[in-house]
């Protein structure tokens, strides 16, 4: 099978975006930023990286230097890297489209992400993205990806009960499993992972990337989505 799914209208009633990976791919630069991290702690970056991605660097921090694990230290650390790393970062694809349609069409959107504060917004200023009104950050949980509680919280902070049907976008199998944990439906991205890993996650789409979601319109509180080019064994 492949990315041949025929195109389709979903309605939700609002969307939860995952920062890294679903709307900038800072790869690169986080690759260098635990290298730092590996080298001032004496743990090999490759080691923390086969597990890092779509996790709190906390709770990375926890296991490998409990010490530094807090929350100051973190902040400190994260903020460094759209500062040093800036040119490493480059758009997901159809990220910047898919927001600027979802603002232009005032429907209810937040990020959810694993980083920091300083992270974050560091990133959006770089690619001058507007940041939406509603943030969720590692400082937001007690527990990171894949505990559903990021999600949750976004689904509050848009003022939704759970009876709402709110789209998650990701492409970390942690965050995928967040979003089907909190009760939303979920596109997984095969953007950081290889497409068997995100498979495994179980999301409800999957998707090269963001080119394949278009906003057709949001009316009456609810907006509608056209998904194209899905991997046809994903639906069912």
């Amino acid at each position: 099978m492949s990315f041949t799914a025929p195109s389709e209208r979903v309605s939700f009633h609002g969307l939860l975006f995952d920062m890294d990976g679903t709307i900038v791919d800072s790869t690169r630069a986080i690759v260098k930023f635990w290298h730092t991290i590996g080298a001032e702690i004496g743990v090999d970056p490759k080691v923390i990286l086969q597990t890092s991605h779509g996790r709190r660097t906390i709770d990375m921090l926890k296991v490998l230097a409990p010490e530094k694990a807090t929350p100051e230290y973190v902040s400190e650390i994260e903020a460094q890297v759209p500062k040093l790393y800036g040119k490493d970062a480059v758009e997901i694809p159809g990220a910047r489209a898919l927001v600027t349609s979802v603002i232009s069409a005032n429907a209810p959107w937040a990020i959810v992400t694993s980083g920091s504060i300083p992270f974050v917004t560091g990133w959006l200023d770089i690619l001058n993205i507007p940041a939406p009104e509603h943030l969720v950050t590692a400082e937001s949980v007690e527990k990171g990806k894949p505990d559903p509680a990021g999600y949750s919280l976004g689904r509050d902070k848009l003022k939704f009960g759970p009876d709402a049907q709110l789209l998650v976008l990701e492409d970390s199998p942690a965050g995928i499993r967040a979003g089907k944990a909190a009760g939303c439906k979920v596109i997984g991205l095969v953007t950081t992972h290889t497409l068997e890993q995100v498979l495994a996650a179980e999301p409800d789409w999957v998707l090269e990337d963001l080119r394949f979601v278009e906003v057709v319109e949001y009316v009456e509180d609810v907006v509608t989505l056209q998904i194209s080019n899905a991997w046809a064994q994903a639906l069912g």
